[in-house]
C-alpha cells in the first residue's frame, strides 16, 4: 500500500479541496434543495444529517474512494473475524462480540468466543438479580443499597457515563456510584455518606495491578473493616471484575465473584463486558442487554451497509476531510441532553487514546494529522460559553449537534425551547449573517449612523461551520448502545486510513512507570536529585512542607 500522502486518492482529494475549499455552504444549499434528503442516512429512528457540511458529491465520491483505497471493507472483515489486528500487542479487537445478540460464531485462535461471553453475562444476570431481589446481603444481615465502582480510564469513564444517561431506567431501590480518582477527596467525599454494612465494592482492573484503583481498594478496605473487623465479611462486600484471580483472592473476594475479562477487550471499550457491571446494577439486565441489542444494530449496519450509506464510515471520512484537508485541529461534541453531560469526556478518552498515535502500524513516523483534540460539553451550557469562538473565532471547529426527538419524562414547553436552539445553532453554524443582513437588522432597530459603523463588524458572521446532527426518538437503552459503537467504529475507521493501530495506549504507560519511581522518592526523607532541575525542585518543594505536616 503506498504512503498515504502520496497515494492517488489522497492527492486527488488535496486536488479538489483546491477548488472547493472557499464553496459556502449557503450556495450549496440554495442549489440543491433536496440536499437533506441525499445527505442523511437512517437506521430506524436514529438520524444522521451530514448535510452541513462542506462537502459536494464529488467530494464524496472522492472521500469513499479513499476509504476503499485504504481497505476499510477489509479491515472491518479483519475485525469482526477476530484477526489480530491490535498487532503490537497480538490481540483480537472484539469489544463486537461482546453486544453480538445474534450470537454469530465469532473465533479467536480457532476458538469461538461466545458461549463465554453469554456464560458471563448470564453470571451478571444473576448476581444483579440477587442484589435487587435482596437475596444477597451484607455480613449484619441487611441488604445492600449502595454500590461504588472503583475503577479508573475506561473502568469508570465508561459505565459512569451511560449510568447518568441512563438515569431514569435507574432503579431506586439502589444507588450506584464511581469513584475513580487517586485524590483522597473523592473517596472520602463518596464514603462520607455511605454505612459499611449496606455498601458493595466492585473493583474493576483487568490486571489487578491498577495502581490508581487499587490504592482506593486499600481505603475501600480498610473502612469498612473499621466497622466490621471481619476480614471474612469482606467476601459479601467486594466483588471484581479482573483477570487475575489470584490476586483478587488474596484481597479477600471469594473466587465465585469475580467477573472474567478478556484481553481482546480494551479498557475504552469495555463498556459492553463485565466492567458494566456497575450500570447493571443501576439500570438492571434487562436494560443492559437493551442497550447491547442497540450497539449491535449498529454493528451489523456498520458490518453490511454500503460504505456510502455507512454511519460510522462517512463520519469517519468527514473527520478526515477537516482534520488533514482544512486543518482543523479539533471536533466538539455537543448533547443537548441533560443525561448525556459525560458523553464528551467518555469520547474524549475513546477517540484521542484511540488515534492519538504518530506512529504508522509498519513503525514509521507519521507525516500527516492523525488523532483530533475532542472537546465537548452540554449544547446549553457550550452556547453561553465557547460557541462564540466557534461562531466568531479564528478557527475551524466542525461540530457533532445530539438530541432525542422526546425524552422519557418529557415537558413539552421545555423540550421545545430545547429543539428550538438545536436547529437555530446549526443553522447558524452554517447560514452565519451577511453584511447586508447585519446593516438591515441594526437599521431595522434604529441604530445608524456611527453607531451603525461601530456595532457592524461585529454583528457579520461568516458561518460555513460544519455540524452533523444525530436525532433519535429517545434516549433509551437501545439508542445509547446504537450513539457509542457509531463512534467507536468511526474512530477505527480513521486509524485504518492513517495506518495506525487504534486499539493499543502505550502513551498511557510512560506517566504511570515515572509514578511509581517518583513514589520511592517520596516515602525517602533524602533530598531528591535523579530527575531534571524542575522536578527534582518540585518534590522536594513538596517534600519540605510535608515534612512539617501541613
Amino acid at each position: 500500500m503506498p504512503d498515504l500522502t502520496r497515494s492517488p486518492a489522497w492527492q486527488a482529494l488535496h486536488n479538489h479541496f483546491e477548488q472547493v475549499r472557499h464553496l459556502h455552504m449557503r450556495d450549496l444549499f440554495t442549489q440543491d434543495p433536496k440536499r437533506f434528503q441525499r445527505y442523511s442516512i437512517k437506521l430506524e429512528d436514529f438520524l444522521l444529517d451530514y448535510s452541513k457540511n462542506r462537502i459536494t458529491d464529488e467530494t464524496e465520491s472522492l472521500l469513499l474512494e479513499l476509504a476503499r483505497d485504504r481497505d476499510v471493507p477489509g479491515w472491518i472483515t479483519r475485525m469482526f473475524n477476530g484477526e489480530k489486528i491490535n498487532h503490537t500487542e497480538d490481540r483480537a479487537v472484539l469489544h463486537i462480540a461482546l453486544r453480538n445478540r445474534a450470537n454469530r460464531p465469532i473465533l479467536v485462535d480457532g476458538r469461538d468466543v461466545m458461549p463465554e461471553v453469554n456464560a458471563m453475562l448470564e453470571k451478571m444476570r444473576s448476581f444483579c438479580d440477587a442484589i435487587h431481589s435482596q437475596k444477597w446481603r451484607g455480613y449484619t444481615g441487611q441488604p445492600i443499597k449502595d454500590v461504588v465502582n472503583l475503577g479508573v480510564g475506561g473502568s469508570d469513564l465508561g459505565p459512569m457515563m451511560a449510568t447518568q444517561a441512563l438515569h431514569p431506567y435507574a432503579s431506586r431501590d439502589v444507588s450506584v456510584h464511581f469513584v475513580s480518582n487517586v485524590d483522597e477527596n473523592h473517596i472520602n467525599n463518596t464514603l462520607d455518606n455511605l454505612k459499611p454494612e449496606t455498601t458493595l465494592f466492585i473493583i474493576a482492573s483487568k490486571s489487578f495491578t491498577t495502581q490508581d484503583t487499587l490504592v482506593n481498594a486499600d481505603t475501600a478496605r480498610e473502612w469498612f473493616l473499621q466497622a466490621s473487623n471481619d476480614t471474612s465479611a469482606i467476601a459479601k462486600h467486594f466483588v471484581a471484575v479482573s483477570n487475575n484471580v489470584a490476586a483478587a483472592s488474596a484481597f479477600g473476594i471469594d473466587e465465585q465473584n469475580i467477573f472474567k475479562m478478556w484481553d481482546w477487550v480494551g479498557g475504552r471499550y469495555s463498556l459492553w463486558s463485565t466492567v458494566g457491571l456497575s450500570l447493571a446494577m443501576a439500570i438492571g439486565m434487562d436494560n443492559f442487554e437493551e442497550m447491547l441489542a442497540g450497539a449491535h444494530d449498529m454493528d451489523e449496519h456498520f458490518r453490511t451497509a454500503p460504505l456510502e450509506q455507512n454511519m460510522p464510515v462517512i463520519m469517519a471520512l468527514l473527520g478526515i476531510w477537516y482534520n488533514n484537508f482544512f486543518n482543523a485541529q479539533s471536533y466538539a461534541v455537543l448533547p443537548y441532553d441533560q443525561h448525556l453531560r459525560f458523553l464528551p469526556d467518555y469520547l474524549r478518552q475513546a477517540d484521542m487514546e484511540s488515534n492519538g498515535k504518530s506512529v504508522t502500524r509498519d513503525g514509521e513516523q507519521v507525516d500527516y494529522s492523525t488523532g483530533p483534540v475532542l472537546f465537548g460539553q452540554l449544547g446549553i451550557t457550550g452556547q453561553h460559553a465557547f460557541y462564540q469562538l466557534m461562531h466568531q473565532g479564528t478557527k475551524l471547529i466542525p461540530a457533532d449537534i445530539i438530541a432525542s426527538i422526546t425524552n422519557l419524562r418529557c415537558i413539552s414547553s421545555h423540550h421545545r425551547m430545547l429543539m428550538a436552539n438545536v436547529f437555530a445553532q446549526a443553522e447558524a453554524f452554517m447560514r452565519g449573517k451577511t453584511e447586508d443582513e447585519a446593516r438591515a437588522e441594526l437599521e431595522a432597530q434604529g441604530i445608524t449612523g456611527e453607531q451603525l459603523n461601530v456595532l457592524l463588524p461585529n454583528k457579520i458572521f461568516a458561518g460555513n461551520k460544519p455540524s452533523n446532527m444525530i436525532l433519535y426518538h429517545t434516549l433509551n437503552p437501545r439508542n445509547l448502545g446504537r450513539l457509542i459503537a457509531l463512534y467507536e467504529h468511526k474512530f477505527f475507521v480513521q486509524g485504518v486510513i492513517w495506518n495506525i493501530n487504534s486499539y493499543d495506549q502505550w502513551g498511557v504507560e510512560l506517566g504511570k512507570q515515572l509514578a511509581q519511581t517518583v513514589l520511592g522518592e517520596l516515602d525517602q526523607d533524602d533530598e531528591v536529585t535523579s530527575h531534571d532541575c524542575s522536578t527534582n525542585g518540585l518534590i522536594n518543594y513538596y517534600k519540605s512542607w510535608r515534612s512539617k505536616k501541613v
